[in-house]
């Protein structure tokens, strides 16, 4: 690996936002790491990307600390170094009523969404603090949810609030180690998940109603930017959304 060459590792690369931001970050030049559960989807994120520097698939469940211990073992043994990490990998749980949401949903939620996000927080620290040169930056995939949560969101919107409490105590945590941390709060990217609101989504009032959303190009760029800063800039925190989507205001 040339000296030049920035590495960034993007967790639920399989899909979404993370195959978007994959691609992008590999079109800036980044050599990407592609981490996902489904080892057929980052075989088709790897396929969308063309020619050089390389992009690296390595098969990983986040909420599984072996699973993340190999990942970062193997991102050490084949690049020797991290610059980015984009903790992006995500998940819900069923849309009921608080009081009937099963514990194993909420848990699987906590595991992926919090849970998985710290695991991966604590390989990046450990490789970029000792790594030459020293550093790197880590992007927190939050969401507008955190501010204004959706109807019988309660397991989502508990874990996407307690993303930003990581987002800032790696921010000072990392300072003594040159690791930048910040985050994206994104709103109605156009993707798999965001298929169903051009059929309605419940609204604070009860009623359903469908929402506008935005291409999800819009997001990768901005993790573009982000990942692109030197790291003696940082965006703390960022909010992309669609335009007219029901979030400034009473919706």
């Amino acid at each position: 690996m040339t000296q030049d060459l920035k590495v960034a590792l993007i967790t639920g690369a399989g899909s979404g936002i993370g195959r978007a931001s994959a691609l992008a970050l590999h079109r800036a030049g980044f050599a990407v790491v592609l981490a996902g559960r489904r080892a057929d989807e980052l075989t088709r994120t790897a396929g969308q990307a063309q020619g050089e520097p390389e992009v690296l698939g390595v098969p990983t469940d986040v909420s599984d600390p072996d699973s993340v211990t190999a990942l970062f073992a193997r991102i050490q043994a084949h690049f020797g170094r991290l610059d980015v990490l984009f903790n992006n990998a995500g998940t819900g749980a069923p849309p009921v009523p608080l009081e009937d949401l099963d514990l194993k949903a909420w848990r699987r939620v906590v595991d992926v969404n919090l849970t998985g996000a710290f695991l991966c927080t604590q390989g990046a620290f450990r490789l970029m603090k000792d790594q030459s040169p020293r550093g790197g930056r880590i992007i927190n995939n939050g969401s507008i949810s955190a501010h204004a949560p959706r109807p019988r969101s309660v397991a989502y919107t508990a874990t996407k609030h307690a993303m930003t409490g990581l987002t800032r105590s790696t921010s000072l945590d990392g300072r003594a180690y040159d690791i930048a941390c910040g985050q994206i709060d994104i709103g109605n990217a156009a993707t798999e998940m965001t298929a169903r609101m051009s059929q309605g989504v419940p609204q604070a009032d009860g009623s359903l109603a469908v929402e506008p959303v935005m291409d999800v190009q819009a997001v990768a760029d901005a993790v573009v930017y982000m990942a692109s800063l030197p790291l003696s800039a940082n965006v703390q925190f960022m909010t992309v959304m669609a335009t007219q989507m029901p979030f400034i205001g009473r919706g």
